[in-house]
């Protein structure tokens, strides 16, 4: 099989091999969840319980007032009671409303759940599909929290004919997108066919790095069977692997490689006419038709040198690790140096361990002193390692350079806007410049910019009181 890759790009070291090959475990039942209200990229939720309720798993307990095309629903992840209901840290290292659930008989019982009756994809409208994503709460569990059913609906004039199931994985440390392609083939398979279905796209890629070659003849299988039993005739999948090489994990950069296209500055996938879910994400609506269940549990890698018990697990939405028995998820806190909520590359650092665990948290990386380092930046000496560098080919140095003088307007025609937040910028660096940081900052200036300029021409917009 050939081996496709992107322009650029980076061979950092992998550190998966505490957790490769190792199957996903459930976590013991906890006693109390924290879910944050909003997980999803898009318009803002509201609690629909108060404190005092008594809630079932899955049932809603978050969604928006009116709901729009930009909002997902929040799940109750346990059984149990609405204890509080109060600002926490989330994994973005931000405060946000969050909903305490607690129970006095912690166990995982689907039965008495507020599921959802099974659908089949291949026989309901379109319409009744992707009502049944929205209402499972799906969002993208590759780190962006995109709607998944805005994903599946494109305007007319963006006609997409290539579905490319996300299974790259380029992340160190993380090993989950294996492990579900490992063990929930059958789920993967069918979550992607439901999609094509959906979106009448007849062709599909699953697209993954060459580390992960020996989980192709388990797909390839599963995609006979699916030929064979439901999806005969309605449309072609096959594998595409890619070089092992960062961040090849990216829309952009996945999409390059597999289809030779290149989705234009500003655009999206869409623009080149592709639409891309992480494998995560397809097993998520497979068990959205097939159970009736919502996205409710997250499956994540929990690793680095402070862990001594490295594993892939399934928690409920909203566990805490710091709430996990020490025999079964044993920390070496006086190791312990910094705490990740995703990976090395594109991770944001959090303060404690006793942060939610989130729809689109794909990891948590526990590092030793060794594994991370804090220094003082130095100034930049323009050595362009940034520029030759970035997947991107956007010009790091001058976004900087803009951004240090204030000047947004010319950060933006340097390409921030284009940035993915890879890192690989700063992971090039000489002078341990934090340019990803510097990044994420602009852009919510920019943002805050945009959203006062609206305001105003809303304000000059509306009639005069008399």
């Amino acid at each position: 099989m050939a081996v496709s890759t992107f322009k650029r790009g980076l061979r950092v070291p992998t550190r998966k091999t505490a957790t490769e090959g190792k199957s996903v475990e459930l976590v013991p039942p906890p006693k109390q969840v924290v879910i944050p209200i909003n997980q999803h990229f898009g318009a803002p939720n509201q609690s629909l319980v108060k404190v005092g309720d008594t809630v079932k798993r899955g049932q809603v307990i978050a969604d928006a007032v009116s709901p729009g095309p930009m909002t997902v629903p929040v799940h109750a992840s346990i059984r149990g009671v609405v204890k509080k209901i109060e600002p926490r840290t989330q994994s973005n290292n931000s405060e946000g409303l969050c909903i305490v659930i607690e129970t006095d008989n912690p166990a995982y019982e689907d039965s008495d759940s507020e599921f959802m009756a099974p659908l089949d994809p291949f026989t309901c409208t379109k319409e009744e599909a992707l009502k049944r994503i929205r209402s499972a709460g799906i969002t993208g569990m590759g780190g962006a929290g995109f709607p998944s059913h805005i994903k599946l609906s494109p305007p007319p004039n963006k006609p997409i004919d290539v579905i490319i199931a996300n299974g790259a994985e380029c992340e160190p440390y993380l090993t989950t997108d294996e492990a579900a392609m490992h063990e929930k083939p059958h789920l993967l398979i069918r979550g992607l066919t439901a999609i094509m279905k959906i979106t009448g796209v007849k062709k599909a890629i699953i697209g993954m790095e060459d580390n992960k070659a020996p989980i192709i003849p388990m797909l390839e299988r599963e995609i006979r069977l699916a030929q064979d039993e439901y999806f005969k005739g309605l449309g072609e999948i096959r594998i595409g692997l890619c070089r092992t090489l960062y961040p090849q994990g990216g829309e952009k950069m996945l999409i390059t490689a597999l289809t030779g296209r290149e989705v234009p500055s500003g655009g999206l996938p869409m623009d080149a006419g592709c639409i891309v879910q992480n494998v995560g994400t397809l097993v998520a609506v497979a068990e959205a038709f097939t159970l009736g269940k919502p996205l409710i549990d997250r499956e994540l890698t929990v690793s680095g040198g402070a862990c001594n018990t490295p594993k892939n697990i399934r928690a409920p939405i909203g566990t805490l690790l710091s709430d996990l028995p020490r025999e079964f998820m044993d920390i070496d806190y006086g190791k312990l140096r910094k705490i990740l909520f995703g990976g090395p590359m594109m991770g944001f650092a959090v303060p404690t361990v006793a942060v939610p665990i989130q729809k689109n948290t794909s990891g948590i990386i526990l590092m030793t002193e060794a594994e991370t380092y804090a220094t003082s930046e130095g100034p930049c000496i323009h050595c362009a390692r940034c520029i030759r560098n970035c997947p991107c080919r956007l010009s790091p140095a001058i976004m900087n350079h803009s951004l240090e003088a204030g000047d947004l307007d010319e950060s933006v025609k340097a390409g921030l806007m284009d940035c993915i937040e890879c890192g690989s910028c700063t992971f090039m660096c000489p002078a341990r410049i934090k340019l990803v940081q510097r990044f994420r900052i602009g852009k919510g200036r920019l943002r805050a910019r945009q959203q006062a300029a609206q305001a105003q021409a809303v304000k000059q917009a509306a009639p005069a009181k008399n």
